[in-house]
Parts: C-alpha cells; sequence; structure tokens
C-alpha cells in the first residue's frame, strides 16, 4: 500500500465511527491534512520546474548554436567587404580598413556600456536600502541605534575571499543538512504518485468540508443547544426540588423538637393539677 492510500485510509478511519463524526474530530483530521497536501503541492511544483529546466537547457542549446552560427554570419559578411574593397585597393589595405572600423565600433560601444554602468552602479537602491534599514534598526532599538553601523566598511581583496569562503562552507553545511534530512524521508515520489495522492486527499477534503457544513449547521447546533439547555434546566429543577423536600423534612424535625421541648413542661404541670384536684374532691367529700 502507498504512502497515499495508507495516508487516505488513517484519515477515514479516524474520522468516521460508526458512520458518523464529530465536528471536533473533522477539524483536526481536515487541520492534520492541510500541510501534508501543501507539502506535495510543493514537491510536485519542484519536479515540474526541473522537468521545465531540462527543456531549457535544450533552448539554450539552440540559442547557443543560433549565436555561434551568427558571428559565422558576421565574419562572412566581413570577408565580403574586404574581398569587395580588395577590387579598388589592395586586400591588405581593404582588411585593415574593414578591421579599423569593427575597433571602432567596439571601442565606442564599450565605452557607452562602461559609462552607463558606472552611472546606475550600485545596482541596488542605496538611499532607500540604507532607508530601510535605519528604519528597522530604530524599530528595535530605539534611540540606542547608531546610524554608524549601516556604513559598509571596504573590504581587503584577502577579506573577500574570506568572506566569501565561509559563505561557501555555510551553503555546503546548509546542502549537507537538507540531503540528510531528504534521506531520512526516503526517496522522493515521483510525478504520477504525487498527482495521485494530492488527488485522492484533495477528495478527502472535499468530503470533510462537507461533514463540517453539515455538522455546523445552525440549526443543528441550535437544537443541540435547546436540547442541552432544556436537560440542564430539568436537572436543575429537580435538584431544587428535592433540597427543598429536604430542606421542609429538616425544618418539620426542628418544629417537632421544638414543641416537644416547650409543651412536655405544660403536659406535666396539668397531670399535676388534675392529681390535686382529684385528691381535693376527695378531701372534700370526707
Amino acid at each position: 500500500m502507498t504512502d497515499m492510500q495508507t495516508d487516505v485510509h488513517v484519515a477515514a478511519e479516524e474520522t468516521r465511527t460508526d458512520g458518523s463524526s464529530t465536528l471536533l474530530e473533522t477539524l483536526r483530521t481536515a487541520v492534520r491534512l492541510v500541510p501534508r497536501q501543501i507539502t506535495d503541492e510543493v514537491e510536485l511544483a519542484k519536479l515540474e520546474l526541473a522537468d521545465k529546466k531540462s527543456r531549457l537547457g535544450g533552448i539554450a542549446i539552440a540559442a547557443g548554436i543560433a549565436v555561434v552560427f551568427l558571428a559565422l554570419l558576421v565574419i562572412a559578411l566581413t570577408v565580403a567587404a574586404i574581398a569587395g574593397l580588395a577590387t579598388v585597393m589592395p586586400l591588405w589595405l581593404s582588411a585593415l580598413l574593414v578591421s579599423a572600423a569593427l575597433a571602432l565600433v567596439i571601442a565606442i560601444s564599450a565605452f557607452i556600456a562602461v559609462r552607463k554602468s558606472k552611472a546606475v552602479m550600485p545596482i541596488v537602491p542605496e538611499h532607500a536600502w540604507r532607508g530601510i534599514r535605519h528604519d528597522l534598526g530604530i524599530a528595535r532599538q530605539g534611540r540606542d541605534f547608531d546610524p554608524s553601523t549601516l556604513v559598509v566598511p571596504e573590504l581587503s581583496r584577502e577579506e573577500k575571499k574570506a568572506r566569501a569562503a565561509a559563505a561557501a562552507a555555510e551553503k555546503a553545511a546548509a546542502e549537507a543538512e537538507r540531503a540528510a534530512k531528504a534521506a531520512e524521508h526516503g526517496p522522493t515520489a515521483s510525478t504520477e504518485e504525487l498527482l495521485k495522492r494530492t488527488d485522492a486527499r484533495r477528495a478527502h477534503l472535499l468530503e470533510l468540508r462537507e461533514e463540517i457544513v453539515q455538522e455546523a449547521d445552525i440549526k443543528k447546533q441550535a437544537g443541540y443547544f435547546i436540547d442541552t439547555a432544556v436537560a440542564k434546566t430539568r436537572q436543575k429543577a429537580t435538584s431544587v426540588a428535592g433540597d427543598a423536600v429536604e430542606h421542609g423534612r429538616e425544618l418539620a424535625g426542628q418544629a417537632a423538637e421544638v414543641a416537644r421541648e416547650r409543651w412536655k413542661p405544660l403536659a406535666v404541670l396539668a397531670v399535676s393539677a388534675a392529681v390535686c384536684a382529684v385528691l381535693l374532691r376527695k378531701l372534700a367529700r370526707k
């Protein structure tokens, strides 16, 4: 089973349990699949660029051949000019005149190119770049920023070589680290494999989107919240009623206890009065 099939099956098992899935699980699956989809899309773009690069190599070869034959054409025209002038003057003189004309054209063109290149150097907009760096320095350090750090010191030839060597070493280390990471992930997938994998994952993401929309339906969520609120209200009412009954029982027990404590002396007094009345009555009869 390929990585694409494993990815799709695992995602399907995680997002479907007994034919249904929760909104949270669906969102987690979508969040996990999106970075993988982007990674495969980047790899596919790299392969396409490599293919186009190989085609551009062929185009460059054809263009180089055209430039070579253009140079030969210029040479042939130069020879023709020399031969034409040789009909009215010696051959060596005609060749010398044509060569002098070509040298003059080359000298004028080189002089114009050098002057224009000096006028536009450096290519990077110096003042704008310096202003951007100055603004960034102020944003980071505030008034502690030193504008003199923006001045690039003039380096000697040895320092430039050392800096170039250090940059080359850093680049080689980065390439080695990139190659090591690529080796850890295994062989690179082909273009066909990436196309199949991205198509399958794209279809699965579409299904996840439909599930998210369905599970996030307003009516469905509103009904869920209403049912939850009703259940909580009933539970709370039952709890309050039970607490009220219990509290009533406690109050009744407390009232009975109070009555027992208050009426007990009165009952003793009543019994004593009745006994005294009976005794007085018997004495009166005698």
